[in-house]
């Protein structure tokens, strides 16, 4: 059972961003103090990535745990109402993402997605794997 009004899950849902999201600003912010370049939400490629270190052909994408399945068995529980749209939807969400993934890799993109959570928890961590992987790329 839902515990908003329709009215207030309306103006919840509406309020949620796609781009320019806490978890995004976050690492961007973090990278750019580290010196490495990006492209926002860069269009030029499949999917969109949050983050395109285009010098060396990396797409970055913060993924909130909701949104794009993670445990999605057990976040899928917590939906009260129109439970059948929702489910299909974030199914989607993350056939969608193994797709982008997929095609990124073929055409010589590496791609590294991030939890939402990991982001702000360890936000370090993430700063470390991308650089980690720009330096095995310099090596290459």
């Amino acid at each position: 059972m839902d515990n908003h009004s329709a009215e207030q899950r309306h103006k919840n849902m509406q309020a949620i961003k796609s781009k320019d999201t806490s978890i995004e600003l976050l690492l961007r912010k973090k990278l750019w103090k580290e010196g490495i370049r990006y492209r926002k939400n860069y269009n030029k490629i499949c999917g969109k990535p949050d983050i395109a270190i285009t010098k060396y052909k990396i797409a970055v994408f913060c993924d909130s745990e909701f949104w794009h399945g993670k445990d999605f068995k057990k976040s899928t529980e917590r939906i009260g109402t129109n439970s059948a749209y929702w489910q299909l939807k974030i199914k989607t969400n993350m056939e969608r993402d193994l797709t982008v993934t997929d095609t990124l890799t073929k055409n010589g993109w590496i791609v590294l997605r991030f939890w939402g959570k990991d982001i702000v928890r360890n936000t370090d961590d993430c700063i470390n794997k991308i650089k980690a992987t720009i330096e095995g790329i310099k090596r290459k």
